[in-house]
């Protein structure tokens, strides 16, 4: 134990002797302030986020251009594509099939508060007047596509100043010329600017009932024309803007017009000379070549591109015009979601990118798509990839002096002007007759339309006068 605390000494001594001969620190001056570096240092970078996800969106959406889940019809396929590019939106189809009719059906909705957020307008001043329908106009105002619409579309959709529906689809309406019939009876088709005396000619020069050919189809058209072409003041109809013109001498020219036609019509026949045809009925004759002129409208333009195996155009009436029918589409007051509506029912309607979706599905089906209803050169120039007949093209560049042939969509008191209203007539037998009566039997020699015209207008613009008053307060 001696020996060990020895040694323990012997060590510390050496240590404290050898701190003692360590150099002393010499002392230093304060460092100077470093310089400013001439780069910021850098951020430390924040990690990336997803966007967040846009909300779940459900348009519940009534149309009767659907067709079958089987057909698959391009209607349906624009639904899937509109769902594909917006995949947080679901369309639901509302089921449109309860007796009554469209307007009885959308009147049981709107009474159980489910009225569909997007749908197509039979009636539109009904809508209005029952207010079930959104104002657009905050979403129109700046879209680019809307400023390529027509005004007579967007003025045929617009109360007050407000755009209360879109227009889902527009087909010029009028004459479609055999232009092989004619080449083979040796005279001149009639082409889109025609006559009247032209017209006239081309009916009664190329009728041939032992060899199966007509002149014209049907008659019952020229009534809503011919008074334009002798007074271009009137439009469809005799209405010029706002009233019925029941009364002028152009329109009772139109209805002794009419009654001269039929002879040369299917209408016209006997059951005996209809054995000279292979056709059934008026429908069928255009595409069997056994008439002249046919009475129709572009809906039926993918149908003649696919079928017809001679040459066709369209010619619109005479005076160098046509007749305009549209279907119109509106979104509901109700709907909880208005832009994301009107994105959808735009898509469904006028978007330009829409309509190059259909041109691609009609492609694809071997078939061909609507008139665009943005206008432009570039829709134009997609639609003649399909259609490119001169009377078409023609009748496209002079959209805006069209006849408005759906009035009943767009004009408060029309249906009962034209159809359903009762004057307070009897003819022979038949009572209390209505407006129908009236103009589907001016011809029939049960009485003289002259007799009964100026209580007809008088009649017809008392209604106008009246609905418009009350679409107004």
């Amino acid at each position: 134990m001696k020996k060990f605390a020895t040694l323990i000494s012997l060590i510390l001594i050496a240590v404290f002797v050898l701190a003692a001969c360590a150099p002393a620190a010499t002392p230093t001056a304060a460092a100077p302030t470093a310089a400013a570096p001439t780069t910021p240092p850098e951020e430390p970078t924040a990690t990336p986020t997803e966007p967040p996800a846009a909300e779940p969106v459900t348009l519940r959406y009534a149309n009767w251009n659907l067709g079958t889940e089987e057909e698959n019809n391009i209607q349906r396929q624009l639904v899937k594509a509109y769902t594909d590019l917006h995949p947080n939106v679901t369309i639901e189809f509302v089921d449109m099939s309860a007796e009554g009719g469209w307007e009885a059906n959308l009147t049981a909705y709107a009474a159980k508060g489910e009225l569909p957020d997007v749908f197509m307008a039979n009636n539109v001043p009904l809508y209005v007047q029952n207010d079930w329908v959104a104002d657009l106009s905050e979403f129109t105002a700046e879209d680019a596509d809307w400023a390529d619409v027509p005004e007579v579309l967007k003025d045929s959709f617009t109360y007050s100043g407000k755009v209360l529906g879109l227009p889902a689809a527009q087909f010029v309406m009028g004459y479609f010329v055999n232009k092989d019939l004619y080449e083979a009876a040796n005279m001149d088709a009639p082409e889109y600017g025609f006559t009247l005396e032209e017209w006239n000619e081309a009916v009664t020069g190329l009728h041939n009932v032992s060899k199966g050919i007509l002149g014209l189809d049907e008659q019952e058209f020229v009534t809503g024309w011919y008074s334009n072409a002798i007074d271009p003041n009137l439009k469809w109809f005799s209405y010029d803007g706002e009233k019925m013109n029941y009364n002028s001498d152009a329109f009772k020219e139109a209805i002794a017009k009419t009654g001269e036609m039929k002879p040369y019509t299917w209408q016209g026949l006997t059951d005996e000379q209809k054995t000279n045809f292979k056709s059934t009925g008026p429908w069928e004759l255009f595409l069997n070549q056994e008439v002249g002129m046919r009475w129709d409208a572009s809906w039926s333009v993918p149908g003649y591109v696919s079928g017809a195996t001679f040459e066709w155009d369209f010619v619109g009436v005479p005076g160098g015009n046509q007749a305009i029918v549209f279907d119109v589409m509106v979104v509901s007051k109700t709907t909880a979601n208005l832009e994301e509506a009107y994105n959808f029912a735009k898509w469904m309607t006028f978007s330009k990118e829409a309509y190059m979706k259909e041109a691609e599905l009609a492609r694809a089906a071997g078939s061909a798509p609507k008139i665009p209803v943005s206008v432009d050169e570039a829709s134009l120039e997609l639609y003649k990839e399909f259609v490119d007949k001169p009377g078409i093209l023609a009748a496209l560049e002079n959209l805006d002096n069209s006849m408005i042939e759906s009035l009943a969509k767009i004009v408060p008191g029309y249906i009962n002007a034209r159809w359903e209203g009762k004057p307070g007539i009897d003819i022979g037998e038949d009572k209390d007759v209505n407006m129908w009566f009236m103009f589907n039997f001016a011809n029939d020699g049960r009485y003289k339309y002259e007799d009964y015209a100026a209580k007809l207008e008088e009649f017809a613009n008392k209604i106008l006068a009246d609905a418009a008053a009350e679409m107004n307060k």
